[in-house]
């Protein structure tokens, strides 16, 4: 059969070039012009599509990863989800230890993309045995034939979005971009594009979004680990409780700290007004740009570029569930929903 430019070989193949769709309602009355990085075209619905195909290509191409190995990783969900995925395509087992404040959603998606999961406490330091990232590293010296993707503190994570991301921002702007927004977890995905875009302008300006219980934000101010700056908090793929060295910090202008109740609104909001149905990690990208603007960090003549890392699908069971926003006490007077959902008896 002749190749038709939209039949593929298979899933992987649809992995990166994703949409730059303009931001419309919600930046109305903001200086500048407003775009969005659609990671939720990938075919795994997030922007970790990219670091998975790569590091387990990469691996591949060094031969420390053979046919019928296993690949295990930590990971808030979506990670994992992308890497499952990429195991199924290649033949490879998976095994994924997982954050207790993953939504349900997520770990019954690892689950039905054949993975075995394990679930582990959130709220305990990096360095105790029941954290994901050590339970990750018990099953990799116990496993034999595995091999550990660590995203945290893999160089590979970062030339992921070096090699696609950037270019793919800086072609569909025209390279008129002067503002990048994103949402810093592992730091792949923010210092990956922040390198590419930065050699073909250093002038652009790349902003971080951190979380309230989060230590990054700190850390790039003052090059200090504060361990008092850690406290729970809700948002996943979101900040973190260790310095990871898949963040360039040097490749970053600021930090912006958002709430987990804003960035619930948020993603509420933008599926509503915007019609993309986006994650909880992109709620917070959008409500740091917010309060970016609100703060005149931006320009009439600006053109900004937010991440949109995910699909609010990997989010029903929290910030789409009333109950659940209801549970964190984010509902009030003002902020409560009007159902539109009516039983016909």
């Amino acid at each position: 059969m002749e190749k038709n430019k939209n039949v593929f070989d298979n899933v992987l193949q649809l992995i990166g070039s994703t949409p730059l769709i303009k931001l419309n309602k919600m930046t109305a009355n903001f200086d500048g012009e407003y775009y969005a990085k659609v990671e939720a075209f990938n075919p795994g619905h997030s922007s970790k599509d990219r670091i998975a195909l790569h590091i387990i290509e990469e691996a591949e191409r060094q031969g420390i990863l053979n046919p019928g190995d296993t690949i295990i990783e930590t990971t808030s969900g979506n990670t994992g989800f992308s890497i499952a995925m990429v195991s199924i395509i290649k033949g490879y087992e998976c095994i994924l230890a997982v954050s207790s404040k993953s939504s349900a959603d997520k770990i019954d998606m690892l689950k039905s993309m054949g993975a075995k999961v394990y679930v582990c406490p959130a709220h305990v330091k990096a360095d105790d045995p029941r954290s994901y990232y050590q339970v990750a590293k018990r099953l990799h010296e116990e496993i034999k034939g595995s091999i550990y993707i660590n995203q945290y503190f893999n160089q590979l994570n970062i030339d992921a979005h070096y090699n696609t991301t950037g270019p793919e921002i800086w072609d569909q702007t025209n390279g008129e971009i002067t503002h990048l927004v994103a949402c810093s977890g592992t730091g792949g995905t923010i210092s990956g594009i922040s390198k590419y875009l930065k050699e073909q302008n250093p002038n652009i300006k790349v902003i971080g979004v951190d979380a309230y219980g989060s230590v990054l934000k700190k850390y790039h101010e003052t090059r200090e680990f504060d361990d008092k700056e850690i406290y729970p908090y809700r948002i996943e793929g979101l900040g973190k409780n260790l310095i990871p060295t898949a963040t360039d910090f040097d490749l970053i202008d600021k930090f912006v700290k958002v709430t987990d109740e804003q960035s619930a609104h948020t993603a509420r909001e933008v599926s509503n007004t915007e019609g993309l149905f986006v994650g909880y990690t992109s709620g917070a990208a959008m409500q740091a740009l917010k309060q970016l603007e609100a703060e005149g960090e931006f320009s009439p003549s600006d053109k900004v570029v937010v991440i949109f890392p995910d699909h609010g699908s990997r989010y029903m069971s929290k910030v789409y569930s009333d109950k659940w926003m209801e549970d964190q006490g984010f509902f009030d007077s003002k902020t409560a929903t009007v159902s539109t959902i009516e039983y016909i008896k």
